[in-house]
């Protein structure tokens, strides 16, 4: 079966194998990759928002192209109240994106390649859109929600909530691991092409090229697809208010 290329930690550790800290490290590679995306972010921000200017440099004015193009794709499914779910998903999809393009870093690992990075991501949504849920509804109005706001005659038919909420329950708590799977999935397949085309040698360069410039556009399309479910989901437990504004009554006039 084609493995994966190899890393940094995997190559030191097979280098050094009597060192424990390197080996206790490379059992948690890809806790240790996630971090280094972590820093490499974290002094990207620093750096862009240091010397802010009226007229920006070209580190703040990429970093506002990001936040720009975040807060517009957020408020742009969730309306004016989205903003404040904007940290979030944005830090979401910038993080993942990079995680996603660590692959093609010579010695680098995508973590989002392994289930346990994905799943952790997955769990944080899960958590937060089951908190927005029950601060927008209160507790038993999003048990309401979940038993599919039975009203009239449905409210005496014992079966109709019961059913709705085991349908609700499961959906719920599928969705972190299909958000969680899918990204996984992708990003794996995506790490064994680029395994196999380094592999192939310089006589397939050209390919090689191609499907790098393929793998930056499925890393790009994964993050934004995360981002995008993960939207989606707090569209669902937030309350649908008819924000249109109402039509007065002509003033008629004697």
């Amino acid at each position: 079966m084609q493995q994966e290329l190899p890393n940094l930690i995997t190559f030191l550790s097979k280098r050094f194998p009597d060192i424990k800290w390197l080996q206790f490290i490379s059992r948690w590679e890809n806790v240790a990759f996630s971090l280094m995306i972590i820093m490499a972010l974290f002094l990207f921000a620093c750096l862009a928002s240091r010397r802010r200017k009226l007229i920006p440099d070209k580190l703040q004015n990429a970093a506002e192209i990001i936040v720009s193009g975040v807060d517009d794709f957020v408020c742009g499914i969730l309306g004016e109240r989205g903003r404040r779910f904007v940290p979030f998903l944005g830090t979401l999809f910038i993080y993942i994106l990079f995680m996603n393009l660590a692959v093609l870093i010579p010695f680098f690992k995508s973590s989002t390649s392994s289930w346990s990075t994905t799943l952790a991501l997955s769990l944080c949504v899960f958590a937060y859109v089951q908190y927005t849920a029950i601060r927008e509804h209160g507790f038993l109005g999003y048990l309401d929600h979940l038993m599919g706001r039975p009203r009239g005659i449905l409210a005496f038919t014992a079966i109709f909530p019961v059913l709705m909420f085991f349908l609700h329950t499961i959906s719920e708590l599928v969705k972190p691991i299909s958000l969680s799977l899918r990204l996984r999935s992708n990003m794996w397949g995506e790490d064994l092409l680029v395994g196999v085309l380094a592999n192939l040698g310089v006589r397939f360069f050209p390919l090689a090229v191609f499907s790098m410039l393929l793998a930056i556009l499925a890393s790009i399309i994964q993050a934004l697809v995360f981002c995008l479910l993960s939207t989606i989901y707090f569209a669902l437990v937030l309350t649908h208010e008819d924000e249109a504004p109402k039509l007065k009554a002509p003033c008629l006039k004697c």
